[in-house]
């Protein structure tokens, strides 16, 4: 890689599929290599603020584990704070909490109840790695307006367009960086 190769070209070198996970059929797109790499890193963090930059909001949620690595900066460099959704039993005040379909299965997200508190009905874009079927993006959305918040966008570094994600996220601005 030469240091003025197209930072699309950058990620997408960084990003190593893996057959068969986390069951049979799946092709998983692993983006540990792009975490690892200081320049990939840099360069999808920088996609990722450009990407968003015309949608306003006044924080952040970021779905665990890899959306909190991308949601964090992007927080810091957009100067908004950031509201952590998680598995459940992972937060310790009172939580509310929605379950939803996977591309392999089913899952839950809790998030404490009062995320949004002295913040009238705050404006939150979502956060996360990849937009798959769009079940984690649309647990999230469930999630932010039972607590009182407005979704008003997703952002990704990957969506797998084939899985249509974005169907089930109609009311909400999608971003991405990556398409496969």
């Amino acid at each position: 890689m030469t240091m003025d190769e197209p930072p699309l070209t950058l990620l997408k070198s960084k990003v190593r599929e893996i057959a068969d996970f986390p069951t049979p059929g799946i092709l998983f797109k692993d983006i540990t290599p792009l975490l690892s790499d200081h320049r990939a890193f840099n360069a999808a963090l920088s996609l990722l603020a450009e990407a968003v930059e015309d949608i306003a909001f006044d924080v952040i949620a970021a779905p665990e584990a890899r959306g909190f690595i991308l949601a964090a900066p992007l927080a810091k460099h957009c100067g908004v704070g950031i509201v952590l959704i998680r598995k459940p039993g992972k937060l310790p005040a009172a939580t509310i909490s929605h379950t939803y379909s996977l591309q392999y299965g089913n899952d839950t997200l809790e998030m404490h109840a009062d995320s949004f508190e002295g913040m009238d009905s705050p404006r939150v874009l979502i956060v996360d790695d990849v937009l798959a079927t769009g079940g984690t993006a649309t647990a999230s959305a469930e999630l932010i307006k039972s607590a009182g918040g407005v979704p008003v966008g997703l952002a990704v570094l990957i969506e797998l367009a084939a899985l249509n994600g974005r169907e089930a996220l109609s009311d909400v601005t999608v971003r991405s960086v990556l398409n496969y």
